[in-house]
Formats: C-alpha cells, structure tokens, sequence
C-alpha cells in the first residue's frame, strides 16, 4: 500500500447550505436521497451561525492567493438572494486581501432578473445542469409534479447570457441521454454555450449479501477493492445508469465534432482534464488525479464529509462550526480516504496505457471485476479505454502545438492528414 501522504496546500470545502432539498425531482439525482440521513430537521437552511462559521474557517485555512466558494444542494437558489447577499458581505469581511471567487451549481429554474443582476455584480461563475434539447432534458429534469422544466431552464440561460455571467452547462450522461451526443453538443453550441461539462450517471444498487444485512439502497460506495464486486457476484446499476461502453461512444462523438469545428472557440472540459494529462499536467479535478482527498463538503448542518459522493456518516470528518477545516483535510482518516484511491488500483488499471489519465476515475464508480477477476474496476472503465484510445493521437499533436507556443486550435488544419504536425516554420 502506498504510504499516505498529507494534502498539499489549497483545500476544496464545498458548500451545500440547503442540503438535499430541491425543487425539481430528477429521477438519477443521487443526493435526495440523502434527506433520509436527517430524519429530525426542522429546518434545511444553513443558519447564520453557520455561514458565518463556514466563510471564517474556510478563508482562514486556505495558504493560496485565491480562495474558490462553490455552491451546491439540492438547489442552492431555494435560499434565496438575500442568503448568498449575506455570504458574500461575510467574505469580504473576512477575505483579509485574498481575491475571493464564487461558483453556484444550479437547475436555473428559478433564475429571475434580480438573480442573474447580483451574479453579474458579485461575478459568480454559474454551472447550470441542462441536458440538451426538450426532448433530451426532459427525460429526466421533470419537477415533482412531473412537468417539463425545459422552458424554465432555458429562460435561466439566457437572462445569465444577458447579463454576462459566466456559464458553464453541465450535462448529466444518464443511459437514454448517451444515445444523443450530436443531439446534446449542437444544441448547446446553437445556443452559445462556450463551456460544457458531461457527467456520468453511475449509481450503484446494494449487493444481495448487503440487503440480506439489511443495507438500504443508501450504501456507502465501495472505496477499497475490499468493498467492491466479489467473486460471482453480477453487477447491479439503477436503471438510469448510463452503459460504459454507451459513455465512451458518447465522448467520442462529441470530441469528433469538437476537434473538427470547435477548438478554440467551444471549452468542453472533459477533453480539457484530458489535454491537461498529455501535457504531463497534474489533474485539475479529483475524477483523475492519482490520489483524492482534498475536496470535501459542509452540509447545510456544519457537518463536513470526505466527499460528495461518500455523504455518509462513516466519511463524517467534524462539524465546521468547531472544527478547522485544513485540520478535518489532514486527518489520519481523511489522508487515508484519499490514499485509498491510489492503493486499491487493480493490476489491470496499472498495466493500462491510459493510467496516466485516468488514475481509476471515481473510487465511488469502482465495483466491478476486472477481466482477469480481480475486484475493484471502475464501472466505466471498458468506455473510458475505448475514449481515451479514440482521442490519443489528436491530444498527442495538441500537446506538441502547446509545447510549441502555438494554438491547440490549428489540431483542426491537419484532420483528415496523419496528425504528425510539422511545426518547423511555426516558431
């Protein structure tokens, strides 16, 4: 077993100041779930006491000149303007010169003008979860009474657009959304989406021996191969899971249209994470670093957790209203949960051409069997390598454009000719 590590300076605490509660009722949402985990609430928002907390703490732990706020939930907007209001007059109170960023992850259907003018002027990022045209959206983006919530999202999109808030859309991969990549890209870029973001719907159902124990469906992911997929046992997925194979056919549909059209001008950030590992880059997200560990969340109750998908109370690391988050980070368990995802690679992901840019993906995803038998294979594995394959030789000419000073865009001058660029007259 590798030897754990502490995490390097510049820690990640994401937010969810409302929870699990949203407004909409998107049948792969794996975070409603979570409601269960407080059966006592009287309350989902985040009191002050605890924002208060939250802001103080987490500015004070960070050691970098940039201290990035990401919100999430649930649906963070439930809140309301005058709870992010009230966030951001804390940060400047606390920021003590450091420059202060916000991103705000949201379904956009409650996005009015007074919303989109204070994310303008406080220069919020906004991620918006849309996932193509109405017929692809509303496959499972419904609200909980079963309507559409295209028209409402898309009203979202363009008032940010109007005001000149930066968006990035992000698009949930479930099974019936893989069979439309071209569908999901063009419209989007249609619609002037200029940052775009696929993330697979991967959930796992309890094993029998688990339901025999009485385990419920909220089951902690498996995060060693000790935890994953047994000898014998068949893997079960919701029904909403998209196919491995269906997910790598999916990127690389869009990547052949992107290389061909859009380099340059559309910033799809999947193949950005990958462009990132061919420079011989470290990873810009947890997904495909060797180790994690380092992004954890605080929950509407102050309580902090390992990760977002591991929202459980083995993965509870202290509370944020008593605890110092970079000391919660540094913690034996903590260090331990991100070492896990290095240590418990199975032979087969380490003989992988592709180890160097996918380090395993999610540890949560990890609870398959690998072809000669071993546990602990991502559950996406056969298409990431199908992906990953597909895309080598334009990353490869992309990466030489980079080392030599010159636009990654000119990759779409040499589709259709062996991609070895000659880049003599270039410099």
């Amino acid at each position: 077993m590798a030897e754990p590590v502490p995490p390097a300076q510049g820690i990640h605490l994401m937010a969810k100041p409302v929870g699990p509660i949203c407004n909409l009722d998107c049948s792969y949402c794996f975070y409603l779930e979570k409601e269960r985990q407080f059966p006592s609430r009287q309350s989902w928002r985040m009191d002050d006491d605890t924002l208060r907390s939250y802001v103080q703490r987490y500015i004070a732990a960070q050691t970098t000149p940039v201290i990035e706020f990401t919100w999430q939930g649930g649906e963070p907007t439930l809140l309301g303007l005058d709870f992010f209001a009230r966030a951001v007059a804390l940060q400047r109170e606390y920021a003590g010169g450091k420059i202060v960023r916000n991103t705000l992850q949201t379904n956009g259907t409650l996005l009015d003008e007074a919303w989109c003018a204070f994310l303008a002027r406080e220069r919020f990022t906004v991620g918006l979860s849309l996932d193509g045209p109405r017929e692809v959206h509303d496959l499972y983006r419904l609200d909980k009474r079963g309507r559409s919530t295209f028209d409402a999202v898309m009203a979202g999109l363009k008032r940010l657009q109007a005001h000149g808030v930066d968006v990035n859309v992000l698009v949930t991969v479930a099974r019936e959304v893989a069979k439309h990549p071209l569908e999901v890209y063009d419209f989007l870029t249609g619609e002037g989406v200029g940052f775009i973001q696929f993330n697979p719907v991967v959930e796992r159902l309890p094993q029998p021996r688990e339901a025999a124990v009485g385990q419920s469906f909220a089951t902690p992911p498996p995060l060693s191969r000790a935890q994953g997929l047994q000898a014998g046992e068949a893997c079960a997925v919701t029904g909403d899971t998209v196919d491995a194979v269906a997910y790598g056919d999916f990127l690389i549909a869009v990547f052949d249209r992107w290389v061909r059209r859009d380099v340059g001008k559309v910033h799809v950030m999947n193949f950005e994470w990958a462009l990132a590992a061919w420079c011989q880059l470290p990873a810009t997200v947890c997904l495909f670093a060797p180790r994690c560990g380092k992004a954890a969340i605080v929950e509407h109750d102050g309580g902090v957790y390992s990760c977002d998908h591991f929202m459980y109370p083995e993965y509870r690391l202290g509370n944020i209203r008593d605890d110092d988050p970079a000391a919660l980070l540094a913690s034996p368990a903590q260090i331990a949960f991100g070492a896990a995802k290095e240590a418990a690679l199975p032979a087969y992901c380490r003989r992988c051409p592709h180890l160097f840019a996918c380090h395993g993906e999610c540890p949560k995803n990890r609870f398959v069997a690998s072809p000669d038998g071993e546990p602990g294979l991502n559950y996406l594995c056969a298409g990431y390598r199908k992906y990953f394959g597909h895309i080598t030789p334009y990353l490869n000419a992309m990466a030489k454009l980079l080392a030599h000073g010159q636009p990654v865009s000119l990759v779409m001058q040499a589709i259709g000719r062996p991609l070895a660029i000659d880049l003599s007259r270039r410099r």
